[in-house]
């Protein structure tokens, strides 16, 4: 279970700005959860671009909302209706759509909120823009050749794209709705993945994260490939200048994986490695159906660093799984400073429909949940500090993110915010070392890579000197 909850502030409904044509139909996309569904919804952005309509820019008002929503808490069920509400008042004339894996899981629930016009599951995603023109009756001119011109907005605000590898679980962890919304484990054929990333790299894209519900298992419906020989190809066959790996499991971080790091991927394939934890205590593991022990955990992280002692390792955690017992925390707790995360995303356990520890009986107090919660995120919050002030005086790549001029892109003269190669966060200082607003951090360097020197740490940003 991992999540990225993607946010953007809706503006109320105002006036149109006079480059808006009322020929082009608008579209506003929304995501909820994880690095996949944002790979879904760029890809969703990419079709309803290709199909003659535009990417609604900050300040334009949408004649389609969409929602890619998330289910995997009930709490990402609760933002997910909340925001579809929002978006009713914001834009009370347009066509606001709710699909993603709420509407995969629960698409009548869905279908009976006022806010909702249209409901489509994820298995139906694949046809939204047809579905959607259908519904608004236009005719629009397609993209004559497919290829989408730099500024379309497909990206959403970001300088990365996220590109889904495989999708879909066999595992079937006890608490996790994943299986149920996503179905059976599949992946996309290395061919098209080759194909996928250069049309990227020809688009201006300078970073690609791959995503997936279980990438270390990409290719095992595939003859004659897996996770590391797809990774050489990619990085062989095509002029991406960063590749990330979104999330990886502890046993499928193997010798010959780490070698494509040191070898074909030395940098460009970024040194992050995001493992979920869930639990350090093996009993709950086991009760879980992971598919690990604490101990092959922490060896995986070790690994990890035995190769590439630079690399950063993110992580997820679930406190208060049905017998979970103050032991059982503590060895969780535990666990994580061993590890020494960089950063952890922490989650107290909530009941999904449909899962077969939602029967269990004998769940963990609502209160006692909260504050393991908070004694796993305490703890989480001073090892991302240890970790960034451990990176000070370092040397790093950064990307300096937004995707002008799409939604989310930044204002020329704003200060430059970005990832590095080991996904920390990096404000810019100006050439002189200082933050002077009257002398701009950001020349213009959205979707650059600069080299930078961490000099200092500024809450849980870094700050960072170009050289």
């Amino acid at each position: 279970m991992t999540a990225e909850s993607i946010l953007p502030v809706i503006q109320p409904a105002g006036p149109i700005p006079e480059d808006q044509t009322g020929g082009t139909p608008r579209v506003l996309i929304e995501t909820h959860g994880c690095k996949l569904n944002m790979a879904d919804s760029q890809r969703m952005a990419r079709e309803f671009v290709a199909a003659g309509y535009a990417i609604a820019r900050d300040g334009e008002v949408p004649d389609v909302y969409v929602l890619d929503s998330c289910t995997v808490t009930h709490v990402a069920d609760r933002k997910a209706r909340q925001a579809l509400a929002r978006a009713r008042r914001a834009f009370p004339e347009a066509l606001i759509v709710a699909t993603g894996c709420l509407a995969q899981r629960d698409a009548g629930a869905v279908d009976n909120l006022a806010a909702v016009d249209l409901v489509v599951t994820n298995q139906q995603k694949r046809d939204l823009t047809r579905t959607v023109t259908d519904r608004l009756g236009v005719s629009l001119t397609p993209c004559a050749d497919g290829a989408l011109p730099r500024g379309s907005g497909v990206l959403l605000g970001r300088s990365r794209a996220s590109l889904k590898i495989q999708e879909g679980c066999d595992q079937v962890c006890a608490y996790c709705i994943v299986p149920r919304v996503r179905g059976r484990e599949r992946s996309v054929p290395d061919d098209t993945l080759v194909r996928q990333v250069a049309r990227l790299v020809d688009e201006g894209c300078r970073e690609v994260v791959l995503t997936g519900t279980q990438l270390g298992s990409y290719g095992f419906d595939l003859p004659g490939t897996n996770l590391a020989a797809m990774l050489r190809r990619v990085l062989l066959e095509t002029k991406v200048e960063r590749l990330r790996v979104s999330s990886l499991q502890p046993g499928e971080i193997t010798a010959d994986l780490l070698d494509v790091w040191s070898s074909e991927g030395e940098g460009r394939l970024c040194p992050h490695f995001h493992m979920a934890l869930q639990s350090g205590s093996d009993g709950v593991l086991s009760r879980m159906r992971r598919r690990y022990t604490a101990g092959e955990f922490l060896a995986a992280a070790e690994r990890v660093r035995s190769a590439l002692p630079d690399a950063s390792i993110t992580g997820d955690a679930i406190a208060g799984f049905p017998g979970e017992t103050e032991g059982d925390h503590r060895s969780t707790l535990d666990m994580v400073e061993r590890v020494g995360f960089a950063d952890l995303h922490v989650f107290p356990y909530s009941e999904r429909p449909g899962t077969s520890a939602a029967h269990f009986g004998d769940g963990v107090d609502h209160a006692l949940r909260a504050r393991r919660s908070a004694e796993l995120r305490e703890l989480a919050s001073r090892l991302a500090t240890e970790f960034r002030r451990g990176a000070l005086g370092a040397v790093r790549p950064v990307l300096w993110e937004g995707d002008a001029p799409g939604p989310g892109s930044q204002m020329i003269g704003s200060p430059a915010v970005g990832l590095t190669d080991t996904y920390l966060r990096v404000r810019r200082a100006s050439s002189n070392g200082r933050e002077n607003p009257e002398n701009p951090a950001n020349p213009g360097l959205d979707n650059v890579i600069e080299r930078v020197r961490l000099v200092r740490l500024d809450g849980d940003v870094l700050v960072g000197e170009p050289l």
